[in-house]
């Protein structure tokens, strides 16, 4: 069977690697599912791993199946599964539990312990490969609906959780009604968090390089938000338009644009990071300023990785409504297919060279 892989720790490494099938025996309890994929979406993720800043092999393998963003049709299931049938849509999630107490409740994405497991990305393979299995326990279910949304509820479960975490957090407040939203960064995650916050109702800003009109910014604007470029108009000249916002989102893996939100976000506001940076970037910050400004004015950092089941289903749900909402807008993020697994090149062509490619995905088979 083919899978799209790497060799941890070697740059530019991708290449096809032919593994065994899997089958429902390796799932124990009978609660396994056989998954035939049908398209994985690849991003930044993919591309860092490829480029040797991360990633680790399964232990007795020397190769990682990379893809975390999956999207098949339930083959077979176990005697014990209950809710998934054969013929469903399904995609998975991608963290694994450990040991911690957060792992075994159920929020692994919370795990304490150091070590990390996640499918496509450390010490676990992905799913660019033909089929998978899983445990029940992580395999989701999407409706019939919206399998023309196909990859994006994985990236779709991120911003969920990202906002989500963000109003969790600010229970602390007893009351908190906010107003005004910035989203940093106009790739899939900045996209699909603006569509969150315009569904509960925020007016939000996504602020991002480039001049518009182009189709990040018609996206934007298809979401009701407003699209700002960093070339036409400062942030400072932002937030005297529109006050200081009272929760920035940073999506654009850029750790100096993540850093430049604790200077503007607003009283009791919040500041989310979901982006990583596998760099060694080094900046300046007027610290002095920020750390009398965060503790006056009773902010909150928080960061926010990965996502557990529940955020999915949220993911899910506010898909479902942002295409009754605006219609037809969701779908023009997934901008650039790639037939075949066999075309490994191409798919990390379009993601290290291609401007234009807001979203490449793989589409490993025919339903």
């Amino acid at each position: 069977m083919k899978a799209v892989a790497v060799t941890p720790g070697k740059p530019n490494s991708v290449h096809l690697e032919e593994i065994s099938r899997p089958s429902l025996d390796d799932i124990s309890g009978g609660t396994g599912v056989l998954v035939r994929t049908l398209k994985v979406g690849v991003d930044a993720t993919d591309r860092e791993i490829n480029e040797a800043l991360y990633g680790n092999a399964p232990e007795g393998d020397e190769f990682l199946v990379i893809g975390h963003e999956s999207f098949g049709v339930v083959e077979e299931v176990g005697p014990n599964v209950r809710n998934i049938k054969v013929g469903d849509y399904v995609t998975p999630t991608v963290r694994r539990p450990g040991n911690s107490i957060y792992d075994q409740i159920g929020t692994y994405d919370m795990t304490s312990e150091e070590t990390y497991y996640e499918r496509g990305i450390n010490l676990r393979h992905g799913f660019l490969t033909e089929y998978f299995v899983d445990d029940q326990e992580y395999i989701v279910r999407v409706p019939k609906g919206l399998k023309h949304l196909h990859v994006l509820m994985e990236p779709m479960s991120c911003a969920a959780k990202a906002v989500h975490q963000a109003y969790e957090a600010q229970r602390r407040m007893k009351v908190w009604r906010p107003r005004v939203a910035y989203v940093f960064g106009s790739g899939q995650i900045g996209l699909l968090t603006t569509l969150i916050l315009r569904l509960r109702g925020l007016q939000v800003h996504t602020v991002a390089r480039a001049p518009g009109p182009h189709l990040k910014s018609s996206i934007v604007e298809g979401f009701e938000a407003t699209y700002v470029s960093t070339k036409e108009r400062s942030l400072d000249d932002l937030v005297a338009e529109t006050g200081r916002p009272d929760l920035i989102v940073d999506a654009t893996g850029h750790s100096g644009l993540a850093f430049d939100a604790m200077k503007y976000v607003g009283h009791n506001g919040v500041v989310v990071w979901t982006s990583i940076t596998g760099g060694d970037r080094q900046i300046e910050i007027p610290s002095d300023k920020i750390n009398i400004d965060w503790v006056l004015g009773n902010k909150l950092l928080l960061g926010s990785v990965n996502a557990n089941r529940d955020h999915f289903e949220m993911g899910i749900r506010d898909l479902a409504l942002g295409e009754m909402m605006f219609p037809g807008v969701i779908e023009k993020i997934l901008t650039s297919p790639v037939d075949g697994l066999d075309q490994y090149k191409e798919m990390m062509r379009l993601l290290v060279e291609d401007d234009d490619a807001l979203k490449v995905y793989v589409n490993v088979a025919e339903e």
